[in-house]
């Protein structure tokens, strides 16, 4: 997986995520080539990432990442840019790297399109450590049963726009495919909702202050509980994974992949 010299684009570069993924790539030696976003157009995206300027202004054209002729993209936008950058990567066979959350169906199915033509990558959350609590889950609701019951709960700053957050959506997935009971997932519950079925899998999203991301994952036994936890204290381990993300699939053959395929 080597990162020297990989040619690569950013979309959502003036947001958060992309001025970190901008940081974190040249530190690890890749050549940011395309910068795309939908504010600061026209700025040096490395003034932007505290970085200086490296000659790449930041545009808001799609296009421009296939002039550039990127070899991998890394997204964080919204479910419309991760769309177009999509198509774009289907068009100009570049690889695409995709941590964009609350994707529509229009998006999701430009990401199964680009992957006949390119070798596309999206986690709703690009955290390793995520992808190992997954794994946990899994393997505790195995070794458990489906007599104990399962929560989820996912925490974030107040900014956040879409709830549940991508990350506990998954982590509900992994639970209801671990449990062979037909578990259906409830989103909060309020009033009179009665005694808690067996075969429910509860999502709860809690918004406030400056959180970055918690997600909780919570197994109830009797006389027992417990609980598997991932906290995030910087954005720049999403960042992170994105860039080692990058550097993997730099190269790989059309088709869709994951961090399993990474993490193992």
């Amino acid at each position: 997986m080597s990162a020297a010299g990989l040619r690569l684009g950013v979309v959502g570069a003036s947001g958060r995520m992309g001025r970190a993924v901008v940081r974190l790539a040249r530190e690890a030696g890749m050549e940011i080539v395309c910068a795309v976003g939908a504010s600061d157009v026209g700025r040096d995206v490395g003034e932007l990432a505290g970085l200086g300027g490296i000659g790449v202004s930041v545009t808001d054209a799609i296009e421009a990442l296939a002039r550039a002729k990127v070899e991998v993209c890394i997204d964080f936008s919204t479910p419309a840019g991760t769309r177009l950058a999509a198509e774009t990567a289907a068009r100009a066979g570049f690889a695409l790297v995709s941590g964009t959350t609350g994707l529509d169906e229009p998006a999701t199915c430009a990401l199964d399109d680009a992957s006949q033509r390119a070798a596309i990558l999206w986690e709703p959350n690009m955290s390793l450590g995520v992808h190992v609590l997954g794994v946990l889950v899994r393997r505790a609701i195995e070794m458990l049963g489906p007599t104990y019951d399962v929560e989820v709960v996912e925490v974030h700053h107040r900014q956040k726009v879409d709830a549940p957050s991508g990350t506990a959506v998954r982590l509900a997935q992994i639970a209801k495919d671990a449990r062979a009971d037909g578990a259906n997932l409830v989103h909060g519950r309020h009033g009179r909702p009665g005694p808690r079925p067996s075969s429910e899998i509860g999502v709860h999203a809690v918004r406030g202050g400056d959180v970055i991301g918690d997600h909780t994952v919570s197994l109830f036994g009797a006389g027992e509980r417990i609980e598997l936890v991932h906290k995030a204290s910087s954005r720049d381990l999403f960042a992170h994974g994105a860039v080692v993300a990058a550097a993997f699939l730099r190269g790989k053959a059309p088709g869709r992949y994951s961090l399993r395929d990474i993490a193992g």
